[in-house]
């Protein structure tokens, strides 16, 4: 019988990272305007989720790909949705960091964080103090 989901294999480890990143894209694509801060935030995240330096350019393309030819975000969550609570907690983190990368956050990234707090099950108030937490650090 055909294994097609090997525990081992580089794809299956990959592909959890891959549609991570897309989220973590997606969120910062939302504003229109895609910075190099932000995709230097995205590979320092994915590098952190556990990928090697090496492949971190290949899953962010793959990333691009991938939520280019998306139309909905909640093939990106499930992957963060089964993740453990300080998981979440990081990448939520990592989507306010990239969010007020540009100084300010605008009614459709606010409106899509309150929307990704409950797609991950998270509570509001952790979700709050981490905002608050980003906002902190900038001045």
């Amino acid at each position: 019988m055909f294994n097609f989901f090997k525990k081992d294999s580089k794809e299956s480890i990959e592909n959890p990272l891959t549609k991570i990143a897309a989220l973590l894209i997606h969120v910062a694509k939302i504003d229109e305007n895609y910075t190099e801060k932000e995709k230097n935030l995205i590979k320092k995240a994915i590098i952190e989720l556990g990928s090697k330096n090496e492949s971190v350019d290949d899953i962010l393309i793959k990333a691009e790909e991938t939520e280019k030819n998306s139309n909905q975000i909640l093939d990106f969550t499930k992957e963060v949705k089964n993740m453990n609570e300080d998981s979440k907690i990081k990448i939520v983190e990592v989507l306010w960091n990239i969010i007020y990368s540009d100084g300010s956050a605008d009614i459709y990234e606010n409106s899509l964080m309150r929307r990704l707090t409950g797609l991950l099950y998270l509570d509001t108030k952790i979700v709050g103090d981490l905002k608050k937490k980003i906002i902190n650090n900038l001045k």
